[in-house]
């Protein structure tokens, strides 16, 4: 089970909620002296499903907090993922590890040299598409199509989130531990999934250069 059977009365991690405003901000190049003249831009808005990325107690009604939050828009998958046969029998087989012919589709994996196919089977079991986390179909998710490149289309239902698609949103009605606004929350993950979710973002975060083990090692 991927979602849970009933909602709690406070914002957790990776409850799929809705109502929230987004910025990002865009700039050519870092900006090192402010009197020069600069060109940026900022876009906001306001996507119809989030997902929360900040941990349960951080938000927790029962402790005081700043009412900021870690957020990422839900996204629309990509048509590809269904290329490798892996993901086709369980597109949600993306968010757990797997083997490392399971990670590619199996052309791809026959394009790759000796050298480098033994070198991922020496990486062991490990994740794919390490920055993403797809969501279960719900009715809550609106349905859009989907079109391969031998222009076969279908619809779905299924979400994902880009850990690199993270935003801070300052909320007053979470501040102090104040009650949320419940109709902005729809979705809340069962505790495996939420477990998941932990796991792979952990491991996205968690990964540590080459250069860095060797060093470390010593």
């Amino acid at each position: 089970m991927f979602y849970a059977e009933t909602l709690d009365n406070q914002l957790r991690f990776g409850d799929v909620v809705k109502g929230f405003v987004l910025a990002t901000s865009a700039i050519e190049k870092p900006i090192m002296f402010r009197h020069e003249q600069h060109n940026y831009k900022v876009d906001i808005n306001l996507p119809n499903l989030c997902v929360i990325l900040s941990p349960c107690c951080t938000i927790s009604q029962k402790t005081k907090n700043d009412g900021i939050i870690a957020i990422s828009p839900l996204i629309s998958i990509r048509v590809n993922f269904f290329d490798n046969p892996y993901f086709k029998e369980d597109i949600m087989h993306i968010n757990r590890t797997m083997e490392p012919e399971q990670t590619v589709a199996p052309d791809i994996w026959a394009q790759f040299s000796p050298e480098e196919q033994e070198k991922r089977k020496a990486e062991g079991i490990s994740y794919a598409l390490s920055e993403l986390f797809v969501y279960q179909e719900h009715g809550y998710f609106p349905e859009y199509p989907l079109t391969n490149a031998k222009h076969e289309s279908f619809q779905t239902r299924f979400f994902m989130i880009d850990f690199r698609n993270n935003f801070k949103v300052s909320c007053e009605v979470l501040k102090g531990g104040k009650e949320i606004l419940s109709e902005a929350k729809l979705l809340q993950l069962s505790v495996d999934a939420r477990n998941e979710l932990r796991d792979k973002i952990a491991d996205f975060y968690g990964r540590m250069p080459n250069e860095d083990k060797v060093l470390l090692v010593e």
